[in-house]
């Protein structure tokens, strides 16, 4: 089951929930040649996020010791789906590409989830807490950097700020525990590398 969502994560089409895409129905902007580009590279690391999102809360799942934590991560799992598969609509109509390496960013995070969640399941709590903390940060500097016009990607962008947030919080109230200054640094530099990479790969 695990190697099925893999593979539907990086390659195919990950199963969502019931909710419709933000920036469906909304009209296009017309947006020039350095806009449009931006704007798809942007839209690139998040898809690229979030397939690291989803494999990281896979993993989390696989090891979580409690079944309602085990519950947690894969309905959180499948709200990421979402953003996944709304990321890759809008990267189409930038006319933009995924990330190659997405498959090197499922296979790293998987095994940092699975290691958080093997740990125990108030420190796999605080690790998801801390990522989407460090997600919601990350997209309001997207939203900054966005074209003021971008509506469908800001739409998009938006929710998903929301969600993360509300991950961060229901993992803090199922028991999550702050993780240590030197984690969340390197959580951090991780991040910065893939983000990077993931702008022009």
């Amino acid at each position: 089951m695990a190697t099925d969502q893999a593979l539907r994560t990086v390659a195919g089409r990950p199963k969502t929930t019931e909710r419709p895409n933000p920036a469906a129905g909304g009209a296009d902007a017309e947006l020039d040649s350095p806009a449009r580009q931006l704007a798809g590279r942007l839209m690139r690391v998040n898809h690229s996020g979030e397939v690291a999102a989803q494999a990281l809360y896979q993993g989390q799942a696989l090891t979580a010791r409690l079944p309602r934590v085990r519950d947690k991560m894969e309905r959180a799992a499948q709200e990421e789906n979402d953003h996944l598969a709304w990321c890759e609509t809008r990267i189409n109509e930038l006319g933009s590409h995924k990330s190659v390496l997405n498959p090197l960013w499922y296979a790293g995070s998987f095994l940092i989830g699975a290691t958080a969640g093997a740990v125990g399941d108030k420190w796999s709590l605080g690790f998801v807490a801390e990522t989407e903390h460090q997600v919601v940060a990350h997209l309001d500097e997207h939203l900054a950097r966005l074209p003021e016009n971008d509506v469908k990607s800001r739409a998009i962008l938006e929710q998903m700020r929301d969600d993360e947030g509300h991950h961060a919080t229901t993992a803090i109230e199922s028991g999550g525990v702050p993780l240590p200054t030197g984690i969340q640094r390197l959580m951090q530099m991780a991040s910065k590398v893939m983000t990077k990479t993931a702008f022009w790969i």
